[in-house]
């Protein structure tokens, strides 16, 4: 585990993370971008409540959490469906009575161009994406306007900034409304005592990379080695905690001054020739 900077304003506030569990085995020593911002979270001493389309996942990372005395409740949800966003968010208001942090980490990646990919794909690409940051800002932006405070932090991607070399037409699409969405959303809430950013990463070693990697499909091993293949200027990919770091400074009030922005978390890639 990576260190990471202690902001003393972030304690005893009240995070919400989308999409809190990780691909893959329980045994990974690896964490998920979700995962991690809510340790870093954990250790500015901020009270985690996550959801993951997976409870089991989710219940991995609490007991991660847990272990190093952090607070983390989770619970299941699909934040493609406004009726399970609702839920989260009534949970969490039942219990603290107030949402300081929202962070909107839910993402899923699909090949294919335009030509190729099935209407169904591309449909459930944006709803993933797309559809879930807009549900979870619907259902949590009137809470914090009420509150005249809180912080938004969206986890898009440079593929919505750049071609990374693979066909993923609905996901670079997606994350490039993200990012937009983010600008335009914050500075709507600028003016309410809410900010609004997003975080970009590039190339990631996550438990998703390490899956892709494992597969038995031969379009899953050849994203694997696109993604580990790279010509990152700094010569590594990145790892989870590099992003969580970003996610948490923009939650916290370090950052108060930073709106309907984007950090981009790629070792200088998006601004390299590629040579």
């Amino acid at each position: 585990m990576s260190s990471c900077a202690i902001y003393p304003d972030l304690a005893g506030k009240i995070a919400l993370i989308m999409g809190i569990g990780q691909v893959g085995s329980t045994e990974s020593k690896i964490w998920g971008n979700g995962a991690a911002i809510a340790s870093i979270l954990c250790q500015n001493k901020v009270k985690v409540f996550g959801c993951d389309l997976n409870l089991a996942a989710a219940e991995f990372t609490a007991r991660r959490l847990h272990d190093m005395n952090g607070i983390c409740d989770v619970m299941a949800a699909d934040v493609t469906k406004l009726t399970d966003v609702q839920k989260v968010v009534d949970t969490v208001m039942a219990k603290y009575g107030r949402i300081d942090i929202l962070v909107n980490n839910v993402g899923l990646t699909t090949s294919g161009d335009p030509v190729s990919l099935p209407e169904a794909i591309w449909d459930r690409q944006l709803e993933v994406n797309l559809k879930s940051v807009y549900l979870c800002c619907h259902v949590v932006l009137p809470i914090m306007e009420r509150q005249k405070s809180g912080s938004v932090v969206n986890n898009a991607s440079i593929a919505g900034l750049r071609y990374l070399g693979k066909p993923q037409v609905a996901y670079n699409s997606a994350k490039a409304a993200v990012i937009h969405f983010t600008k335009v959303t914050g500075v709507l809430y600028a003016g309410k005592g809410i900010r609004m950013n997003s975080v970009v990463p590039g190339f990631i070693h996550t438990p998703l990379v390490e899956k892709f990697g494992q597969s038995e499909l031969a379009s899953d091993r050849e994203t694997f080695r696109k993604i580990t293949e790279h010509n990152v200027p700094m010569g590594r990919m990145g790892d989870s905690f590099d992003v969580a770091n970003a996610a948490v400074f923009l939650a916290s009030d370090a950052a108060k001054y930073i709106t309907a922005q984007e950090i981009v978390v790629d070792g200088g890639l998006t601004s390299s020739t590629g040579t």
